[in-house]
Formats: structure tokens, sequence, C-alpha cells
């Protein structure tokens, strides 16, 4: 494993029990879908299921076996602990596992932190069996360059282990070439609250206004896609008065970030 995977095993094992309380990571029908998808499968894998959630739901939809894998031994022992599932520490990009050892295969809102996402979709096919379903959610990058660079300029500010997000074309293409057969794709968008967004991987002051301040900044396209939200507050700051230096303050109007939607995509594929 690379020095920089390494790092953010280690970052996300240090977040393990935020993340496993999240409401963003625990609820919605995203989670469901992709269990639903898994449905019939008799051993599945979970790559890169942080806090477990992903994994858990497979379960609970009747799956009799589900292994939940990540890089960071924190976030393992957290699914393992919560859930009714076993547990590997792996790098996704490389899966310790024989050809066709799985019939279904899932990948949660994960892939952008991966340095080489088509290994991880060589190795998700290499592991699932003839036949075998791969449920995979990320968010998605837009198709428009411009929209695709502000948003991954976001995401990498508050949280350096972001790689990149990619299109779902760019999905699709990489599926395919690896002879997966693309069943269906739903998109959606996921609405995130700012505050706790930045909290959960412990943003800098600086690095928040900075992100307070591209969110201002933003194109009226940006804002529309990405539906940014905005609370106008106040705030005083001091002025030298024009006459005899003297100070006096004035109140001004600051906008604050309340919430964005990141857009996502939930693809089904299957091995031919």
């Amino acid at each position: 494993m690379s020095d920089k995977k390494r790092e953010t095993a280690t970052h996300f094992g240090h977040a393990a029990e935020s993340y496993f309380e999240s409401e963003v990571h625990r609820r919605g029908e995203d989670r469901k879908t992709l269990a639903e998808w898994c449905q019939g499968a008799t051993r599945a894998l979970d790559v890169a299921t942080g806090a477990g959630h992903t994994a858990g739901a497979i379960a609970e939809a009747g799956v009799p076996d589900v292994v939940a894998s990540d890089a960071s031994p924190e976030m393992v022992a957290t699914a393992i602990r919560e859930y009714p599932v076993s547990g590997i520490v792996a790098d996704a990009e490389r899966l310790p596992f024989s050809d066709a050892a799985f019939d279904a295969v899932a990948c949660r809102v994960a892939a952008h932190h991966f340095p080489d996402p088509e290994a991880f979709v060589a190795e998700g096919a290499r592991v699932l069996e003839s036949g075998g379903v791969l449920a995979f959610e990320d968010n998605v990058a837009p198709e428009d360059a411009a929209l695709a660079d502000f948003l991954n300029g976001v995401e990498r500010l508050r949280d350096p282990t972001h790689v990149e997000l990619y299109t779902v074309s760019q999905w699709r293409d990489w599926f395919e070439s690896v002879g997966l057969t693309i069943e269906a794709v739903e998109t959606a968008k996921l609405t995130l609250e700012f505050d706790a967004w930045t909290e959960r991987t412990g943003v800098s002051p600086d690095d928040r206004a900075e992100l307070e301040h591209r969110f201002r900044d933003a194109s009226d396209e940006a804002k529309d896609l990405f539906e940014v939200e905005f609370d106008e507050g106040s705030h005083e700051r001091q002025r030298v008065g024009s006459r005899r230096g003297s100070e006096r303050s004035e109140r001004t109007r600051r906008e604050s970030v309340v919430s964005f939607a990141n857009p996502k995509a939930l693809i089904r594929a299957r091995k031919s």
C-alpha cells in the first residue's frame, strides 16, 4: 500500500465513530437500493465499507455471507462490531480474494478516494462470478469541465483524501471495458449541511472561510446546479473614521453557506 493510501486509511480511521454516527451515511434510500440490487446473492463483498452501513444493509436484505472490506482497520472493526458481517482490511485496488469469489460486490460513495479507479473496477469484475452484480454508487462530476473543476476543488479543500469525481459516462466506459453490462443508472442529488460536512473532516477555520468564499463567488450556473443555500447573517468590522483618526464600527451583511447538493449516481452492472 502506498504512503498516500496509508495516510487516507489513517485519516478515516480517526473518524470511524463520526462516520458511523453520520446520518448522511447511515440513512437514505440509496443504501437500500444497493442492498436490493444484491438480494439473491449468497456471498457479497462491500468494498471500502467505511463504518459498515451498506454491508449491514446487504446482510439485512438476506445475503447470508457479507464481507466488509476497508483500508482502515478502525472502519473494519466498527463494521463488524455493529453489523452481522465479517471483515478484512484490504486495498480496493488490490483485493485479496480469488477470481469469482462473490456473486455480488458493492461500493458506496467511496471511489472518489481511489487513486486508480480503473484498477478498482477491474478488481471488482475479477472477484465477481459470471452473472454476478456490481452495485455501485458515488458522487459524480458534471459533464461540464468548469463545473466539475469547481466541485472537485471544494471537495479537495475540504478533504485532502479526495482524489477526483468522475462523470457518469466515464464510469460507464470503465465498467464496460472489463466486461460488465450496465443494467441501470439512477441519478440524484445528496444535500449536505455545510456545518456537518466541514466538521466531519476537521476543516480548519481558514479553510472553512475559503470554502464559504468559493461558494459565494461561484457562478450562477454552479449555484443553481449544486443548489447552494445561504443564510444571510451580519457581523461588525472596525473602520477608521475620516476625521481625527477616530474609529467607528459599521455593520455589514455576509452570507453564510447553509447547504449544497452533490450530484450522485447509482449504477447496477452485471458480469456477463
